[in-house]
């Protein structure tokens, strides 16, 4: 019986590498990210030179996007290092800091964290541009976004409260 356990704790354990091909998608997600950007600066560009368009609402679109690439790359390097393999740098000095001291619940707030901020960058867009929108779609933008705060926010409280608990109160 202990063989038949050894045998099933290595192949679950062994199964996390499942989840690579999923992170290598993401990689790739950010290199179509990447040539939308191109895409979307080009745009900003003919719109600075023909005087068409707000050019606020483009450079918010590419702050947006860059927002949108910098939330991929965070959870391809902590969901890699969590659930599959570390990475090995070795001591190279372009190593992000925070790499490889990204938990769970620490992706889980920056997860929130950059969704409040892209949502906050789309409602921004709205109100620069505010006569496209009616009224009902401006309420429906500014509703999400303070859903999205709000879970934010009871994000915090829960991590908060648990890391309460954890570190011994009652102990």
């Amino acid at each position: 019986m202990e063989k038949i356990e050894g045998w099933l704790e290595s192949l679950l354990f062994g199964s996390r590498w499942l989840l690579a091909p999923f992170y290598l998608g993401l990689v790739g997600a950010v290199g179509v990210l990447l040539w939308y950007f191109g895409v979307e600066f080009v745009h900003l560009i003919h719109m600075l030179l023909h005087g068409e368009g707000s050019i606020v609402v483009g450079v918010l679109s590419l702050v947006d996007l860059v927002l949108v690439a910098n939330l991929l790359m965070i959870i391809i390097f902590a969901g890699y290092e969590n659930f599959v393999s570390k990475i090995h740098t070795g001591d190279h000095e372009d190593r992000p800091d925070w790499m490889g001291h990204v938990d769970f619940a620490d992706l889980k707030m920056k997860l929130i964290g950059s969704i409040i901020a892209i949502s906050g960058i789309e409602l921004l867009k709205a109100f620069v541009n505010v006569n496209s929108f009616d009224d009902h779609q401006l309420a429906w933008k500014v509703g999400i976004h303070v859903t999205f705060v709000f879970s934010g926010l009871m994000f915090a409280v829960m991590d908060k409260l648990g890391e309460h608990k954890k570190h011994g109160a009652g102990s």
